[in-house]
C-alpha cells in the first residue's frame, strides 16, 4: 500500500504545506475542467455513442489557466521564502550586534579598571618619590623632627632645637645622665634632649618609633613637652 504522507512534506512549514495543497487543488480543478465536454455534450445514460473529445481551444484554455494558478502559488511561496530568509538574517544581525556591543562594553570596562590601577600605582610611586629622605645625622634628625612637629602642630625652630641638643647631649642620641637628681631617683635622663622615661611616655608622638633613644622620637617628644610647659623649645635655655 502507498503511504498517505507525501515524501518530504513533513519537512515543510504550515504555510508551505498550505501552498502545496493549493497547487494540487488547482491542478485537479484544471484537469477536471479539461475533461468536461463543451456545449453540454455529456453522454446520456445507456447511450452507446462515445463522447466527443474536447476541442483544442478548451484544452489550451485549461492548460493556460492551470499554469497561471501554479505560477501564482509558486510566486507566493517564493515571496514567503524570501521574507523568512530576510527575518532570519535580521535576527542573526541583531544577535551579532548585541554580542559586539557586549564585547565592546566589557573591553571598555577592563580598560577603565586597568587605567585606574595604573593611575593609582603612578600616584603611589610619585608620593614615594616625593617623600624626603633625611641624612642619618644631627641635621637630618632635626629636619625630620620639624616636619613631624609641623604635621602635629608642635612649635619649635631648627636653631632652638639644635642649641638645646648641644647643651644636653652634645648630639649623642645614646647619651644618658647618671648623676643628676633624676638619676638619683632611678629615672635617668636619656637621648639627645635628655628626656626621662615617664615624660617620653606621656609626650611620645605616634608617628615616631616608641624608642627613647631614637633621635627623632626623642626630639619630637621633648619639643612636645616643652611646648606644653614653656610654649616652645625655643624658650628653653637651661635644664628643663
Amino acid at each position: 500500500m502507498f503511504s498517505s504522507r507525501t515524501p518530504g512534506l513533513s519537512r515543510l512549514n504550515k504555510t508551505q504545506k498550505a501552498s502545496m495543497a493549493g497547487v494540487a487543488a488547482a491542478g485537479v480543478a484544471a484537469v477536471t475542467f479539461s475533461l468536461v465536454p463543451g456545449n453540454g455534450g455529456s453522454a446520456e445514460a445507456g447511450s452507446t455513442s462515445q463522447s466527443k473529445p474536447a476541442s483544442a481551444s478548451q484544452v489550451a484554455w485549461s492548460s493556460t489557466t492551470d499554469g497561471s494558478q501554479a505560477s501564482a502559488v509558486h510566486a507566493i511561496i517564493a515571496k514567503q521564502h524570501t521574507s523568512a530568509k530576510a527575518t532570519a538574517s535580521d535576527k542573526t544581525k541583531s544577535e551579532a550586534d548585541a554580542k559586539a556591543k557586549a564585547a565592546a562594553k566589557a573591553k571598555a570596562e577592563a580598560k577603565a579598571k586597568a587605567d585606574a590601577k595604573k593611575r593609582a600605582k603612578t600616584a603611589a610611586s610619585r608620593s614615594a618619590t616625593r617623600k624626603p629622605v633625611y641624612p642619618n645625622n644631627l641635621d637630618g634628625w632635626i629636619r625630620e623632627s620639624l616636619a613631624i612637629m609641623k604635621k602635629h602642630g608642635i612649635p619649635g625652630s631648627y636653631n632652638g632645637i639644635h642649641r638645646n641638643i648641644i647643651r644636653e647631649s652634645s648630639g649623642n642620641p645614646k647619651a644618658i645622665n647618671l648623676w643628676d637628681i633624676n638619676a638619683q631617683n632611678g629615672i635617668p635622663s636619656k637621648g639627645l634632649l635628655q628626656v626621662i622615661p615617664p615624660t617620653f611616655k606621656a609626650y611620645h608622638v605616634k608617628d615616631t618609633p616608641n624608642d627613647i633613644y631614637n633621635p627623632v622620637s626623642n626630639i619630637v617628644a621633648a619639643c612636645n613637652y616643652a611646648a606644653d610647659k614653656y610654649g616652645s623649645m625655643d624658650n628653653v635655655n637651661s635644664a628643663y
